[in-house]
């Protein structure tokens, strides 16, 4: 079989794979379920950055800890964070999820409600820096500046990915995904139509990489930033418009599948 035909192939079988498990009973199971509790456009994205941030361990507990941040939140997180005083905040100094502790928490409602006050919120944040760069490596960076633009622990820079130094910022490509991506399948949410779904990045994992480099859609074995290139340009090819569809594929591959 030449290669081109096994490209073929393997398209053929993610396309397969993508319309299966990019559907409404993935909610069920993925902490994308927690911004799908709220109908209003800044609860949804809050929520979202909050649960793509934890976005890391088993993912019952990512959903039980996300559970628990909201209900500090009082159900309400875009009227919480507006209007919490210092001494509100003191509510999360116990929560923990692995090494995002309470001082991260804290440090994550400032910053979000400096970019709420200041920034017109977190999706004219981003659609605002892409509209400039046109180029999600660069939106990327230019986020990270504004979020740690007011004074902030040091240890809290370590939860916001740093692609200048080569990370692979899964969790901020898969926020991007949950906001830009717009089908008719109900995962995703699709709110910021100023940034193009051609352009967004796979959020490489470990299930997601290992999956790819199975089916040798990825060569390079670190998962950096230079995997998440070398990969989404292939999936590209496979579908310009929409390249990270193929993360539903990859993803229930390696969790459901344990391909």
């Amino acid at each position: 079989m030449s290669v081109a035909q096994e490209l073929i192939e393997i398209k053929d079988f993610l396309n397969e794979k993508a319309d299966k498990y990019n559907h409404p009973d993935f909610i069920e199971t993925d902490p994308i379920q927690i911004p799908h509790l709220f109908s209003d456009k800044n609860d949804i994205e809050i929520s979202a950055f909050f649960a793509s941030t934890i976005a890391w361990g088993q993912r019952t507990t990512i959903i039980k800890n996300m559970q628990k941040l909201m209900a500090l939140m009082d159900h309400d997180p875009y009227e919480f964070i507006m209007n919490s005083s210092e001494k509100d905040l003191d509510r999360f100094n116990h929560f923990k999820h692995r090494t995002f502790n309470g001082e991260d928490c804290r440090f994550f409602i400032r910053s979000i409600k400096n970019i709420y006050k200041n920034h017109e919120g977190l999706g004219s944040l981003f659609q605002e820096i892409y509209s400039k760069e046109k180029d999600i490596f660069k939106t990327l960076i230019g986020f990270r500046e504004v979020f740690f633009e007011i004074q902030h622990p040091e240890r809290t820079q370590k939860h916001v990915s740093n692609v200048l130094k080569g990370a692979s910022a899964k969790k901020l490509n898969m926020f991007l995904r949950w906001m830009v991506r717009k089908d008719n399948n109900g995962v995703d949410f699709g709110l910021w139509s100023k940034i193009p779904m051609s352009d967004l990045f796979l959020p490489l994992d470990v299930h997601t990489g290992n999956v790819a480099r199975k089916l040798g859609l990825l060569k390079r074995n670190q998962n950096d930033w230079k995997a998440v290139k070398e990969v989404t340009e292939i999936l590209r090819k496979f579908n310009p418009d929409d390249p990270v569809k193929y993360d539903f594929a990859l993803f229930g591959l390696g969790v459901f599948e344990k391909f």
